[in-house]
């Protein structure tokens, strides 16, 4: 048995879960990113660790440290308790799909649970927000079964570059990704391209906004020591802003970027509390959600 397997047994309780605060496939945000998040509560279908193994990932620099990151058995979500939770979610509630990992990492193609968990929201009337690095979403079989009036999808680029993408994380190439959300959007469901984390350095932004992408939401990166150490090719020199375990960008060089994204519709989610308010006062389409979310009234 592995070191990690060996940690994990002796943390376990007698749910068989692990005794953190991440053992939780739902779970309502709280601290920092909580208090501005408009879709605070999450939910992951998969945890413990992310097949896609990003290297700017930061639930994986939180858990790593702790021994619960297993990128290549992730935990699996039970269907039937996720199921029981959602029927008790008032109607008309928004969840975050994919908090700490990805609802559509390739565990999704073995064993389904995120495709069963979109279902019974469908039937109990509750919203979702899934936030992928996977072109899965746009598949035929999820394509089926996504409820226009409930689904909102936000899928994760962070460079045009299929060959660069596959240097740091482990997930569909952007090439994809790109077909994923233009298929959605030809589609008429509410879908952004979310640049997250937006670096420069890796974005082509010529690319980018020829692309016909109509709405897109950014996160900058932010920085700790597990991903400095982790993600090359980034000049972390520039990171000089303190906050929340984290350093930054300053607010003058995040200015600067957006600058060069011309996509129609462009939010930012924010970690630093002064840039948030900026973001929220001055930039943002709606103050009030900084996902932008079309809300449809279908059903």
């Amino acid at each position: 048995m592995s070191k990690l397997h060996k940690d994990i047994e002796k943390n376990r309780d007698f749910e068989g879960g692990i005794r953190s605060e991440y053992k939780s496939f739902y779970k309502q945000v709280k601290g920092n990113e909580g208090d501005k998040c408009k879709y605070s509560i999450r939910l992951d279908t998969y945890g413990c660790g992310c097949q896609h193994n990003c290297d700017y990932c930061y639930a994986r620099s939180l858990l790593s440290f702790r021994g619960f990151w297993n990128p290549s058995e992730p935990s699996i979500a039970d269907i039937a308790k996720i199921k029981r939770k959602i029927q008790k979610i008032p109607q008309g509630t928004i969840i975050r799909m994919g908090g700490m990992t990805d609802c559509f990492q390739p565990y999704e193609a073995e064993h389904h649970v995120t495709y069963e968990t979109i279902k019974e929201m469908n039937r109990c009337g509750i919203g979702y927000l899934i936030v992928t690095k996977s072109h899965m979403i746009a598949q035929p079989k999820y394509v089926e079964i996504l409820d226009k009036s409930l689904a909102h999808i936000q899928i994760t680029v962070t460079t045009l570059n299929d060959v660069m993408a596959l240097t740091y994380e482990k997930a569909s190439i952007p090439t994809k990704r790109i077909e994923a959300i233009r298929k959605l959007q030809d589609g008429g469901y509410d879908v952004s391209i979310r640049l997250s984390p937006l670096i420069e350095e890796f974005m082509d932004f010529n690319t980018l906004n020829s692309l016909g992408i109509k709405r897109c939401v950014v996160e900058f990166l932010r920085v700790n020591s597990w991903i400095k150490r982790w993600l090359q090719g980034v000049d972390f020199s520039r990171y000089s802003l303190k906050q929340g375990g984290y350093v930054h960008l300053p607010l003058e060089d995040k200015l600067a970027i957006l600058k060069k994204i011309k996509i129609p519709e462009v939010t930012v989610c924010e970690d630093v509390t002064e840039h948030y308010e900026f973001w929220r006062d001055n930039f943002n389409p709606n103050r009030d959600d900084c996902c932008n979310l079309k809300i449809f009234n279908e059903r």
